[in-house]
């Protein structure tokens, strides 16, 4: 009976790994469970066979203050339509991404109750992001805490100043890993290395085995084939009928 329960929680084990491939984070637009969505809007739509988010919300992540977040991305003058594309791209990946499951952590905000950390991103993308911002202007390193929100939109906080978008994030790095609290880390890898996460693509989602790599290497985690799988299933019942 001991080995039985082992192996059923083995088992058990890696059906929530499997789960954290495929998830929705609990926070404030995302849908319970991810699935298609074949009207996803624009720069969202990559996702639309497989999303964490609606048509809805994907359509309002396209427009400055949008009922999603009341943020304004022109806090400092009117944001260039380059560096606001990586914005948009930025929302859509974390409003529909349904692969995130490995970096999703539990957080007390009123907000949301789950948040992503230090998920890797892609070089070429966190550097276009960065190139196609470093002539527009911000007054804070960090976008998630610290906005005057007394008019209902975030205002720079008394004190501050707007200043040239390389003085305040001097790297692509600087800029990834700081601009939304440590959700992202800036990594040296390419899109086509397998072990990185892509806020752009086109064509099947390339994430899910990005995440499966960062799932089955993490510490402590156990990876199994579907020859041992179909094993261990068959170990089990034989001790339960025994």
């Amino acid at each position: 009976m001991k080995v039985v329960l082992a192996l059923l929680l083995t088992l058990s084990s890696h059906v929530l790994s499997l789960d954290k491939l495929n998830m929705c984070m609990d926070a404030k637009h995302h849908k319970v469970e991810p699935g298609p969505e074949g009207q996803l809007y624009s720069q969202c739509s990559p996702w639309h066979e497989n999303a964490c988010c609606t048509a809805n919300t994907s359509e309002e992540a396209h427009n400055d203050n949008s009922y999603l977040y009341n943020f304004n991305w022109n806090h400092c003058g009117v944001m260039s339509d380059a560096c606001k594309k990586h914005f948009i791209q930025d929302t859509c990946f974390y409003e529909c991404s349904p692969h995130l499951g490995p970096w999703i952590q539990e957080v007390d905000q009123s907000w949301r109750k789950e948040r992503i950390i230090d998920v890797p991103l892609c070089k070429e993308d966190c550097e276009s992001w960065w190139s196609d911002c470093k002539n527009d202007l911000t007054c804070k390193t960090d976008w998630h805490k610290g906005w005057d929100w007394s008019s209902g939109t975030n205002k720079c906080p008394e004190g501050s100043k707007c200043s040239k978008w390389t003085d305040v994030f001097p790297t692509p790095k600087s800029m990834c890993e700081r601009i939304w609290s440590q959700s992202y880390v800036y990594t040296t890898y390419t899109k086509s290395s397998g072990r990185c996460m892509q806020l752009w693509f086109t064509g099947a989602n390339p994430n899910r085995k990005v995440a499966e790599y960062y799932l089955n290497n993490s510490k402590g985690s156990q990876s199994f084939s579907p020859t041992m799988l179909l094993f261990l299933t068959v170990m089990v019942l034989t001790g339960i009928n025994n």
